[in-house]
């Protein structure tokens, strides 16, 4: 005898991502009120803050403690803020993973209690994806601090981190309780995660949004002067597609094979292994996305001309689309950006799902690259 009961049902999801300023001024309620707006009990929180964040604004965790103290009947902050290690030194590194880990399982918060995660978006996925295996899942509220995070990692369901430089390998599908973007917390972003942060801008306008594209092109001049009132409006745009892209396209937790989202991501990941993760995320979408646009050109998926735009208007912006990574061969005298494909289609599960742009603002899914192809764009444009 067989026997089978299929078991269905749909959970919904919501959650805020607010733009603000000076988030931990005492006269600032929107952190109190996100934290509250659950719950009529005081709330339990932990905080962990990026290391750079906290040279680079030193001030900052006084402002923290001053705010718990103006609110404390509100809020219970269970522990002094955690300074942890940012960057990829956290991302890939399992040690830095478990002190966190040991953190909170000495300060025991229950299933209701609050982590907040300061930093940037190596960070925020360390301290997301411990969030969510802890009692399966606190309350998770981002602080994005880089340009990067706040318009594209800090604002969607991912948590992970690498292992052994495999990228993502540890990881989980968590929608946080909130996301909270301080425009604050630009101010001390080096050069390097300024511009490269843009690289995820136009990672989305060049395959879904022409219009955006136009507007990166427009500000492009007061984008590589860090003008702040520019970069707010393109960090809001983008994270706007971002959450729309993950609210409509019908796979927010990634179930299927098609990834429009990781376009220009098959070197970007092998680029920040390469180069000992000397190149940063942005930085490395930037080239894998300047590789990409290139190879659909070559495809004659995309006209010569917009090719062209595509780069320069990058390169206006202040990108490097270039790196002597790209040429590093193995002892088979072999390209190693090549075998980025390969761990590509693995963490794809199995089928690889190119993005490629077919004009600014539209794509198209291609499911095989031509090796020789990628290695004549290599020597020829890099």
């Amino acid at each position: 005898m067989t026997q089978t009961i299929i078991q269905k049902f749909k959970v919904d999801f919501s959650y805020p991502v607010h733009f603000c300023r000076d988030i931990f001024n005492c006269n600032n309620p929107l952190l109190l009120q996100t934290l509250l707006s659950s719950t009529s009990q005081k709330s339990k929180v932990i905080i962990f803050v990026d290391d750079g964040l906290a040279i680079a604004q030193p001030q900052l965790i006084n402002n923290i403690n001053k705010y718990f103290q103006h609110y404390c009947k509100q809020l219970n902050l269970l522990i002094q803020p955690q300074i942890t290690v940012g960057g990829e030194r956290q991302k890939n590194n399992t040690e830095s993973f478990k002190q966190i880990l040991k953190i909170l399982k000495t300060v025991n918060p229950c299933r209701h209690s609050f982590v907040i995660a300061i930093g940037g978006g190596s960070m925020l996925d360390s301290v997301g994806l411990a969030t969510s295996l802890v009692h399966r899942g606190l309350r998770l509220v981002r602080l994005p601090s880089t340009v990067l995070a706040q318009n594209d990692a800090g604002v969607g369901v991912k948590n992970g981190i690498d292992l052994d430089n495999y990228k993502n390998f540890l990881g989980t599908f968590a929608p946080p309780f909130a996301v909270i973007n301080d425009f604050d917390f630009l101010h001390s972003l080096p050069l390097s995660y300024w511009s490269g942060g843009l690289a995820e801008a136009f990672k989305v306008a060049i395959i879904k949004d022409s219009s955006f594209f136009k507007l990166l092109e427009t500000f492009a001049p007061l984008l590589k002067a860090r003008d702040e009132n520019s970069i707010e409006k393109v960090i809001i745009k983008c994270a706007q597609i971002h959450l729309n892209h993950i609210a409509t396209n019908g796979d927010p937790f990634e179930f299927g094979s098609a990834r429009p989202l990781d376009f220009g991501h098959w070197a970007a990941h092998k680029l920040e292994s390469l180069s000992q993760y000397s190149l940063n995320h942005g930085q490395s979408v930037a080239i894998g996305i300047a590789l990409d646009v290139r190879y659909a050109h070559y495809k004659n998926m995309i006209g010569l001309s917009e090719c062209k735009h595509i780069l320069q208007t990058m390169q206006n912006c202040g990108l490097v689309l270039n790196s002597s990574f790209l040429h590093k061969k193995d002892k088979n005298k072999k390209l190693e950006i090549l075998k980025g494909l390969e761990e590509f289609r693995t963490h794809l599960g199995g089928k690889l799902n190119i993005t490629l742009p077919t004009s600014i603002g539209s794509s198209q899914e291609i499911h095989q690259m031509d090796f020789e192809l990628i290695a004549h764009i290599i020597n020829t444009h890099f």
